[in-house]
């Protein structure tokens, strides 16, 4: 399977992402933000960063770059994408994905280990993960807190499209376990097609456990299956 990494002005875990993809065995490649193709790629990571040193708001003018209206076509068609830190934030910025990423609720930027309940694992990206633990992974962000007006969220919840949420190390969902303040503990979200997803944790950063987790893997592993699984059907 071959994956396309977006890189923007100031993209500072691209490398991250491609690193992770390769030690699953799989293809991962750098597509620049003035590009109009993703080439052959069957999936697409909008990785974390700073996208054009996030003036104006975080996202807001990635989501202008050429090679956005060439993943919004990707995704129409069917394509799967995934958006990781200030990658969830140009996917909301682009409306690729409900509601919107604002400054923490403390107001400091947060850079720490956190976990994460999978709240719906009938989906391209959380199909693989473990039923019996939840989730660790780092988490390094200043406007990381979800927010979503009331409708929007009656939607996601009718909808199952909250994929993961911020819990404690026993899986439990509690206001002391969310770092940032975001909405109903949400660390990540997808489309109604459920084939966009973003979330504020970096599963790239918790790929091997010489970094003290490899549940991160977990997450691009069940894009490769449904990918796998997808196309042995065609």
């Amino acid at each position: 399977m071959k994956f396309a990494v977006l890189q923007f002005p100031a993209s500072n875990c691209d490398q991250d992402a491609v690193h992770a993809i390769r030690r699953l065995g799989h293809e991962a490649g750098f597509v620049w933000h003035k590009d109009a193709s993703l080439g052959d790629a069957e999936a697409v990571i909008v990785p974390g960063g700073f996208s054009y040193g996030d003036y104006l708001r975080c996202g807001a003018v990635a989501r202008f770059s050429p090679v956005m209206q060439t993943v919004k076509s990707f995704a129409e068609a069917g394509g799967l994408v995934i958006g990781i830190c200030n990658g969830f934030q140009v996917l909301c910025e682009a409306g690729l994905l409900p509601g919107a990423l604002v400054r923490n609720k403390g107001l400091q930027f947060r850079c720490e280990q956190v976990f994460l309940s999978t709240v719906n694992r009938d989906t391209a990206f959380t199909r693989a993960i473990p039923t019996d633990r939840p989730l660790r992974v780092p988490i390094a962000h200043g406007e990381g807190c979800y927010f979503a007006d009331e409708e929007t969220l009656k939607g996601l919840r009718e909808n199952r499209q909250i994929l993961w949420q911020y819990c404690d190390a026993s899986g439990e969902v509690l206001e002391s376990a969310n770092p940032n303040g975001s909405i109903d503990n949400i660390a990540g979200v997808c489309n109604a097609a459920r084939n966009v997803a973003g979330l504020m944790p970096h599963p790239e950063r918790a790929c091997e456990s010489l970094l003290g987790s490899a549940d991160g893997n977990a997450i691009f592993e069940s894009m490769i299956q449904t990918a796998t699984a997808a196309a042995a059907a065609a």
